[in-house]
C-alpha cells in the first residue's frame, strides 16, 4: 500500500489530494482488475489525469472511463 501511497504523489498538488483520497477510501472496494486498472492510471502523465479528472476529458478505454468516473465520484467531483 505504501508503494500505491507513494505513486498517487504526483507533480500537481489536485492530483495528489483527488488520488490520495481514493486509495484511501474507494480503492477497498475495487476487485483485482480495478486494482490494476487503478496501478495502469497511476501510469499516466500527470497532464492526462489532469484533463481526466477536472477538465472532462475520458480515456478511450471504457473500463479506465469507468473508474475514472468512480475516483472523481468518490472525490466530490461532476461532470
Amino acid at each position: 500500500m505504501s508503494r500505491l501511497r507513494w505513486r498517487c504523489r504526483r507533480g500537481m498538488r489536485e492530483l495528489d489530494l483527488l488520488l490520495e483520497h481514493f486509495l484511501a477510501g474507494g480503492y477497498g472496494a475495487l476487485d483485482d482488475a480495478g486494482r490494476k486498472r487503478f496501478e495502469e492510471l497511476l501510469g499516466e502523465q500527470d497532464d492526462i489525469l489532469f484533463g481526466w479528472f477536472y477538465q472532462g476529458e475520458m480515456p478511450a478505454d471504457a473500463e479506465m472511463a469507468r473508474l475514472v468516473e468512480q475516483i472523481r465520484n468518490d472525490f466530490g467531483l461532476s461532470r
